[in-house]
């Protein structure tokens, strides 16, 4: 698969070329050059596949050339090795559950499988991830490359702006993988990891590579799963589907999805008051304002970094915004109305399945079936979740085992030349062991 900087259309890499690169000329990101497409009578064939089989044959359409069958179906066997299921909420409302995984999150399925195709290229060469998270792709990344030979872990989260549980879940582990607290928001971590691939001295020195989902190998595993669930729907006329949206990497891997075959009628891109989306597609004017904190923390980035290949797909494919793609935002306020309203339909949730919830539930029209996406596990925001119901949830095993473990994060200052230093000295470290 050949694949073109957006800024930069002549520069053109293989996948391979781009899962090591992750971001091209002034952080341009990497498009495939050339879209596959499944016939209506292939869509059907796919359908009717276990989901491992069918994820095998999905991502082959994009990187076959690259990779053997065989290798491709390992890929996704060792990566998707956790149910993902479809639960009824209501008469014509669905949601994908993508927490059944390690870290309890959706993330780990672009984490796991960037893991294995990163395994197979780092066997005579070292590579520093470098990564910025608001919640859960640390988690999903640090659990994805713990103790992978070759391959160490470096991960940027805004200090004070994640669950207690999340940050446990990936700041404890400790040996490859390093935490850093950054005193400030999102944006900010994620301008630090732009800036140090905008460094042509560092990557080269430490081998940089990213595991957000600027990443084309995290978007590709993440298509996967929008088959999944539309093969699971009882009804399948008129399929909207509700993406709870940040920086807007899983609603890229929805439309490649769509891009790809797959008859979703309507997309939904779901914000909280960080509405930068749905605001440029009202006026057609790009404003991102300060980033707000937000019960739905993991969708607090107001500058999404996927929007640019969002826009390059619409293009290609000569989509319309109106017609293919609804965006709301949702306020705290009504996020924790809506985890009551889920609760009384016997279905606990937590807030950002709440926020795709809620603007589904205003979208959806008559004759319409809708599916929301369940990107974390209630128990990652236990004690939000707990005050807004007013009672206590269980607490699953995966994030048990680490409540109590000590921290092993470092904090930092929002400053480039600090972060420059710590990765310079930890790689020469690193390469001392």
């Amino acid at each position: 698969m050949q694949l073109y900087n957006i800024k930069h259309p002549e520069e053109k890499v293989s996948f391979k070329q781009a899962v090591l690169q992750g971001l091209g000329r002034e952080q341009g990101l990497f498009f495939p050059e050339q879209l596959p497409e499944f016939t209506p009578e292939q869509i059907e064939e796919l359908l009717a596949l276990p989901f491992v089989e069918r994820a095998a044959k999905v991502l082959e359409a994009f990187i076959g050339d690259e990779f053997t069958s065989a290798q491709i179906q390992e890929l996704a066997e060792q990566a998707f090795n956790f149910p993902v299921p479809v639960v009824q909420v209501s008469e014509n409302v669905y949601t994908l559950e993508l927490f059944h995984g390690p870290t309890l999150a959706f993330k780990d399925f672009g984490g796991r499988f960037m893991s294995q195709v990163l395994r197979l290229l780092a066997q005579e060469r070292k590579i520093t991830i470098l990564t910025a998270t608001s919640g859960d792709t640390g988690a999903a990344v640090a659990h994805a490359f713990y103790q992978v030979p070759n391959i160490e872990v470096v991960v940027l989260y805004p200090k004070g702006r994640i669950s207690e549980l999340q940050e446990k879940l990936f700041c404890t582990l400790g040996e490859n993988i390093k935490t850093i607290a950054i005193d400030g928001d999102f944006d900010a971590c994620q301008a630090l990891v732009k800036q140090a691939f905008d460094d042509q001295e560092l990557r080269e020195a430490i081998g940089l590579n990213s595991a957000n989902s600027i990443n084309i190998s995290r978007l590709l595993a993440q298509i996967t799963y929008y088959f999944e669930a539309y093969a699971r729907l009882p009804c399948k006329q008129q399929v909207v589907v509700s993406v709870p949206s940040g920086n807007f990497g899983n609603l890229t891997a929805g439309l490649l999805a769509k891009a790809l075959g797959l008859p979703i009628y309507q997309y939904i891109a779901a914000t909280n008051a960080n509405d930068t989306v749905p605001r440029y597609l009202a006026s057609g004017k790009w404003e991102p304002a300060t980033t707000k904190a937000t019960l739905s923390n993991a969708m607090d980035v107001s500058r999404p970094n996927n929007w640019p290949r969002i826009e390059e797909l619409f293009k290609v494919k000569g989509w319309q915004f109106k017609q293919d793609l609804f965006s709301a935002p949702v306020s705290d306020e009504q996020t924790a109305t809506t985890i009551k309203e889920l609760e009384a339909l016997g279905y606990l949730s937590e807030p950002h399945g709440a926020v795709a919830y809620q603007v589904l539930a205003q979208h959806l029209q008559p004759g319409q079936v809708g599916v929301f996406l369940g990107t974390a596990h209630p128990a990652k925001f236990k004690a939000e979740v707990e005050n807004i119901l007013g009672k206590e949830i269980d607490l699953p095993e995966q994030l048990a085992k680490y409540k109590d473990r000590p921290l092993l994060s470092e904090n930092f200052p929002a400053d480039y030349d600090v972060l420059k230093a710590f990765l310079l000295a930890h790689t020469e470290a690193a390469k001392a062991k």
